[in-house]
């Protein structure tokens, strides 16, 4: 990590570490009020929007046929929020039916944006290659994209474009339909966000293993009860320690392995598998425009010594999609894995951060507030 050579030089001791939370007056009860008016019920009151501890009692509830039919309708109630918010901000139709798919954060390399729309390019491949009979047959996808990038970040604001190109296509062609549809949508904000967040079936974080440091977004998601797929990265980490690593579905290699990949490629151009080839082909085709607009994408994966490892990832993430899609279509199980993951949550909270570091780093005594409402 960027600290190994400071705690090697200056001892453990210097160094103290503290897991990030979210406030979950804003990204659970006021994002999401349909849940949380679900999560009171199943509490008993209210008292659980400044103690998520209190949300371990959902535990009790996973197997209640009416309350768990209740929190898929909330599910698809926010899902369908979200659509009109595409509409209205896109312009693009989407159906709150199919299955969510969301990668929300910076724009940046590291965090893999390139890999998911290269994963969208290769199921666009496939699908065209089947019969109409065969296309109806396949669970339903909307890709949401949303995030902002540095100004002078040419590499991100290439990816931008790719993902918009390839909606443009995707979401124009009769043939695909409602089968798949792209959106990126734009002016990512906090309001953005309340819409986006509550809505995901699943969300990506994907980060190259050992380059997110924390992350808090993963937090946010699974508080409103979407499944994550993501690396063996960040809080991915801890909430995959939290909520049981049963509810999330983890691909890519280890951090102590990306230095030996990183030194292999750097002078070896392995020939990339066939479906991270045949999304490099549709590209290179000008399928979605101009083709040399994106080559410096393909380069630096193919001839750049594809520092950030989609070629090393890549066949795992594709087979995490077929796990996600086969445990997406077992409605019951996935119901569970919603409230489950939900109901422990609790360290993620930024209460408990904030009174780790007053008692731990600042040294500071709480100083109660009369008359406070939430």
């Amino acid at each position: 990590s960027i600290f190994r050579d400071f705690v090697r030089i200056q001892g453990e001791d210097k160094f103290i570490n503290k897991t990030n939370g979210v406030a979950p007056r804003r990204w659970m009860n006021e994002c999401n009020p349909d849940m949380s008016e679900l999560i009171t019920e199943a509490v008993g009151d209210r008292s659980w929007v400044t103690d998520l501890t209190k949300l371990s009692t959902l535990e009790a509830r996973a197997t209640d046929s009416d309350f768990r039919q209740r929190w898929w309708a909330a599910k698809q109630k926010n899902k369908q929020r979200l659509a009109d918010y595409i509409l209205a901000t896109t312009g693009i139709q989407v159906s709150a039916d199919a299955m969510f798919d969301v990668q929300v954060k910076r724009i940046h390399e590291y965090k893999r944006q390139l890999m998911n729309i290269l994963a969208v390019i290769y199921r666009y491949h496939c699908l065209k290659q089947m019969t109409p009979a065969q296309r109806t047959k396949e669970l339903p996808r909307v890709v949401i994209f949303a995030g902002k990038a540095a100004a002078g970040y040419w590499v991100a604001k290439q990816v931008i474009k790719l993902i918009n190109s390839v909606a443009e296509v995707i979401n124009s062609d009769e043939e695909i339909g409602d089968i798949l549809k792209v959106v990126f949508i734009p002016d990512y904000s906090v309001t953005a966000a309340e819409n986006i967040i509550p809505a995901s079936d699943i969300s990506q974080h994907i980060s190259t293993a050992g380059t997110e440091a924390s992350g808090t977004s993963n937090m946010k998601f699974v508080l409103n009860g979407g499944i994550i797929l993501g690396t063996v990265d960040g809080a991915n980490i801890e909430i995959g320690e939290e909520v049981g690593e049963e509810q999330i579905f983890f691909f890519g290699c280890l951090a102590h392995e990306v230095a030996d990949f990183r030194h292999y490629l750097r002078f070896h151009q392995p020939k990339p598998d066939a479906a991270l080839q045949a999304a490099f082909d549709m590209i290179q085709a000008n399928t979605f425009g101009d083709a040399h607009l994106f080559q410096p994408l393909i380069d630096a994966v193919l001839r750049g010594g594809d520092v950030y490892l989609l070629s090393v990832d890549f066949p795992s993430y594709i087979e995490a999609h077929k796990a996600v899609e086969a445990a997406y279509r077992q409605h019951d199980e996935w119901i569970t894995k919603s409230i489950l993951s939900v109901a422990r949550m609790a360290k993620f909270s930024s209460d408990r951060s904030i009174q780790e570091y007053a008692e731990e780093v600042w040294n500071i005594e709480p100083a109660p507030v009369s008359g406070q409402s939430v």
